[in-house]
C-alpha cells in the first residue's frame, strides 16, 4: 500500500533535492508541490512552491523555463498584501529576465521588486535586490543609474554590515 505523500512531505523532499545540488529533480519536485498545494486551494504556497521551482530551473540554466514557473505568482501575493513574497517573485522573474538577455524587462521587474520589498519594510532584501539591478545598470555601462540605485537600496538597511557602511560612506558623498 503506498501512502500519498502531503504537499508539504512533498516540498520537504524537493528543499532537499535541492540542496543537495540536483536542481532539475528539484524543479520538477517543487512543481509537484506547486500543484498538490494548488489542489488544496493555497494558492499561496502552491505561488511559492513555483517560485522555488523558477529558482531551481534558473540554476539549471532553463531561463526560460524559470520565467514561466513563476510568472503570475506575484499578482497572488500582491492580492493577500504579501508584498515580501511578492518582491521575491518580482526578483525571480527578473533574474530569469536577465538570464534571456532581455534586460529593459528585468530591470522594470528589478525596480517592481524593489517597491514591494519596500511596502513590506525588508530592508535588507531589498538592498539584495537592488544590488543585482545596480550590477546590471554597470554591466550597461550606466553608471549614474547604478550609484543612484546602490544608495536607495542601503539607505534602507535597519543594521548595515561593516561592508554596507563602507559602501554607505563610499557613495553617499557628493556625486
Amino acid at each position: 500500500m503506498t501512502t500519498k505523500l502531503s504537499p508539504q512531505d512533498i516540498a520537504d523532499q524537493a528543499k532537499q533535492t535541492y540542496q543537495d545540488g540536483d536542481y532539475l529533480q528539484a524543479a520538477q519536485a517543487f512543481a509537484e508541490a506547486a500543484s498538490a498545494y494548488a489542489s488544496l486551494g493555497d494558492s499561496p504556497m502552491s505561488a511559492e512552491m513555483k517560485n522555488n521551482q523558477s529558482v531551481a530551473l534558473l540554476l539549471s540554466g532553463e531561463a526560460e523555463a524559470a520565467l514561466e514557473a513563476a510568472e503570475g505568482t506575484e499578482t497572488i501575493f500582491a492580492n493577500s498584501s504579501d508584498f515580501r513574497r511578492q518582491g521575491m517573485a518580482l526578483a525571480n522573474q527578473a533574474s530569469a529576465l536577465e538570464a534571456l538577455k532581455r534586460m529593459k524587462d528585468a530591470i522594470e521587474y528589478f525596480k517592481r521588486a524593489g517597491d514591494a520589498l519596500e511596502k513590506a519594510n525588508e530592508g535588507d532584501l531589498r538592498a539584495e535586490v537592488l544590488q543585482l539591478l545596480a550590477m546590471l545598470y554597470l554591466r550597461h555601462f550606466k553608471l549614474y543609474d547604478a550609484v543612484i540605485t546602490l544608495q536607495s537600496g542601503l539607505a534602507g538597511v535597519k543594521k548595515p554590515t561593516s561592508k554596507q557602511r563602507l559602501m554607505k560612506k563610499i557613495l553617499f558623498v557628493h556625486l
